[in-house]
């Protein structure tokens, strides 16, 4: 999918060109002009294009400062001049600053396909220079997901030196870095979203990065900082969430507590709190409940000081009478007959 830029002072020229673009049939996901070239340079700054057609005599910026401006920022633009024949001599400066092609006013269908396939061959060749395979991305997105998930930031810096050193050595080109780190910042969101853990979507803008120094320092901060998001929303306790949801349990079996407020206390959607107590404990958050209550019951029936009614609220029962159902179904008999079991008279 191809990203182009048109510039041109002249409306007439930015849409007609437009228009032989979009009729190459190249994949395009998007065409964007600029009527001089100070905004063509803020628009490739907001977003790289894949091709850049720009004409010569422009306003505020003309052409050939826009060429060296754009090559001292990324040589994979590639650059079409656009130029009439009283230019031509100038336009051949733009040579210097990597221009792949030039067109002559006034442009035709033909010319401006022809460049197209130029321009697509061009990309094409360059990507299959330097790659990094999807198996390696999806490697390092599982790590940086597992990391982010257990708040263990010692292991997600090993990870980010580690790709740091495989990314760099690698000599990809910006735009092509710029692509790998927005694809795993894409799959780690997508991953911990099957989690149910939607964190704040700060937007990743990679394009407006001038060197490969730049553009993988913002990637690892953000990396960072969802980490730091999660810690803080699971209110800086670093446990393994089941085993905390358990201890908060243990300490209020007395209250009715539900599973949205654990869910709430240590930072996670209920819907997959829910899904992931079960998958860990092989029992549903009630069913675990339930037993701790009954477990701690029992001890309390084993203690003669304690009345039965005293204990079924101490286990989280204000009814009794629901007490001693619960009671029955667990340990097959009634309070009262374990503690006649247990040689206690109550």
């Amino acid at each position: 999918m191809y990203r182009i830029l048109i510039a041109d002072d002249e409306p007439m020229i930015r849409k007609g060109l437009q228009k032989l673009v979009e009729q190459a049939g190249l994949p395009i996901v998007g065409i964007r002009t600029a009527e001089n070239g100070a905004v063509a340079l803020q628009r490739i700054q907001e977003e790289r294009p894949d091709f850049l057609f720009t004409d010569i005599r422009m306003p505020k910026l003309d052409g050939l400062e826009l060429c060296r401006l754009v090559a001292e920022m990324d040589a994979d633009i590639q650059i079409v001049v656009i130029s009439g024949y009283s230019d031509f001599e100038y336009a051949q400066k733009c040579l210097s600053y990597g221009v792949k092609e030039y067109l002559l006013k006034p442009v035709n269908k033909k010319a401006v396909h022809h460049v197209l396939e130029k321009l697509a061959l061009n990309k094409s060749k360059q990507s299959s220079e330097t790659f990094v395979a999807v198996t390696k991305l999806e490697r390092w997105a599982d790590v940086m997901e597992n990391a982010v998930w257990k708040l263990q930031e010692a292991e997600l810096d090993g990870l980010l030196e580690e790709m740091r050193s495989e990314l760099m050595g690698s000599r990809l080109k910006l735009n092509r870095l710029i692509e790998v780190l927005q694809e795993l910042h894409a799959l780690l969101h997508k991953r911990l979203g099957v989690r149910d853990i939607y964190l704040v979507q700060h937007e990743l803008n990679l394009a407006a990065a001038s060197d490969d120094a730049e553009a993988w320092a913002r990637f690892a901060k953000d990396m960072k900082d969802r980490l730091a998001e999660l810690k803080t929303r699971r209110k800086g306790k670093l446990k393994d969430p089941v085993e905390e949801a358990k201890q908060y349990i243990e300490e209020h079996l007395a209250e009715e507590v539900s599973l949205e407020e654990v869910a709430d206390f240590i930072g996670l959607n209920a819907s997959y709190f829910s899904q992931l107590f079960k998958q860990s404990s092989q029992e549903t958050f009630v069913q675990y409940r339930t037993r701790r209550r009954m477990e701690k019951a029992k001890k309390l029936l084993e203690q003669p000081h304690w009345r039965i009614t005293d204990i079924s609220g101490e286990v989280g029962y204000a009814d009794h009478p629901h007490f001693t159902k619960t009671f029955k179904k667990y340990a097959g008999c009634l309070p009262s007959e374990y503690r006649q079991r247990m040689g206690i008279r109550s």
